[in-house]
């Protein structure tokens, strides 16, 4: 039996983990999709980040700061989860623009009240994907990502809950 090229190529990256073909496709791109609006989320947290004005100026600067960090800290541990259950994923910025379920904001200007709830709204947005790929891991046995996936819900959800305080 003589493998195309393709066949070839794709095998170079294949990693053995156990998994049936069907759940590393699920896992798979359920967390590529996580990976593409963590990037989408981190850039338009950068965004109001380096655009936010007013009188809470510092206060929202360092917040946003801090929250854009730690989504920027989940792409690895997301990608590298990925290639361990035997995927592949994200290779360009037009994949991720491809995948991206979080809006964008090009807007010239936003008022900061706007721009936090925005990100609260997308936040939840994200904690609402988490919770369907934890619910996919449990299908698929995969223990180890649930685990993660319950961090990031928990770091999410703060997120959600500072926006939210923030705006009252």
């Amino acid at each position: 039996m003589t493998l195309s090229i393709q066949d070839r190529k794709s095998a170079k990256l294949h990693t053995p983990s156990g998994f049936s073909d069907n759940a590393v496709k699920d896992l798979s791109g359920a967390l590529t999709a996580l990976l593409a609006d963590c990037f989408a989320l981190y850039i338009k947290t950068k965004n109001f980040h380096w655009h936010i004005s007013g009188r809470h100026f510092r206060d929202y600067h360092l917040l946003l700061d801090e929250q854009a960090g730690q989504i920027f800290a989940m792409t690895d541990p997301v990608a590298e989860r990925v290639r361990k259950i035997g995927g592949t994923t994200l290779r360009s910025i037009g994949q991720i623009a491809r995948l991206q379920r979080l809006l964008d904001n090009d807007a010239d200007y936003v008022e900061p009240t706007a721009m936090l709830a925005e990100l609260r709204d997308d936040n939840r947005q994200l904690a609402g994907s988490l919770r369907s790929l934890h619910v996919l891991c449990e299908e698929h046995g995969d223990v180890a990502t649930a685990s993660l996936v319950e961090v990031w819900l928990d770091e999410a959800e703060r997120r959600i809950w500072f926006l939210f305080e923030t705006t009252r």
